[in-house]
């Protein structure tokens, strides 16, 4: 948290489902809680493609996590968070080592205990969620269980950094009718008008 209150950033690291995940909670968090779209950052294996066909392979290619971080101008005061269901993904877990040798912190969100990720990070959330209804299809139980995780982290460092007050969103972006209508109507109960 000290670091993004200084100025660094949080980014997401993951392939196939987890990466999804990962870009879907960065990409919900500036119109919800109205940080700029640096802020919270999500990378996938295989880029952009990945995020609406498979990119067979990519997560496979160890070095290409940390070379996704260094052109997205990864510093020393950012955090790193890589997502894998299986806690082994190539592409992530060379990415959080890289991370470390750089000094640069990292955490994790996994499903399985002792995976090679969590020992790569420095604060690791190991999920148990057992085995899937169909094997091999992370995006059920596993996918679930991350999503959660992903928004608690993301909602709790909103509320640190004074993005929310009480229960309610003070810095959202009045992008539509309804976040307009939600704008006012907070005005006034906090005014009392």
């Amino acid at each position: 948290m000290d670091h993004l209150l200084a100025g660094g950033r949080l980014f997401y690291i993951g392939a196939g489902t987890s990466g999804r995940l990962g870009v879907l909670d960065a990409s919900e968090c500036p119109p919800t809680f109205g940080v700029p779209p640096d802020l919270v950052q999500g990378l996938i294996a295989g880029g952009k493609e990945a995020l609406f066909r498979a990119v067979e392979f990519a997560e496979d290619h160890p070095d290409q996590g940390w070379l996704d971080l260094q052109a997205a101008g990864i510093q020393a005061a950012d955090f790193v968070i890589g997502i894998s269901a299986s806690g082994s993904t190539p592409y992530v877990l060379e990415a959080l080592r890289k991370c470390q040798e750089a000094g640069i912190l990292t955490g994790s969100v996994v499903c399985n205990r002792y995976s090679p990720i969590a020992r790569a990070s420095d604060f690791p959330v190991e999920l148990e969620t057992g085995p899937e209804f169909l094997t091999g299809s992370t995006r059920m139980k596993a996918g679930t269980a991350q999503k959660i995780v992903l928004t608690m982290l993301s909602t709790t460092v909103m509320i640190r950094l004074g993005r929310v007050a009480d229960n309610h969103l003070v810095n959202m972006q009045l992008s539509n009718e309804k976040l307009i209508e939600r704008g006012v109507s907070l005005l006034m109960q906090e005014s009392n008008l």
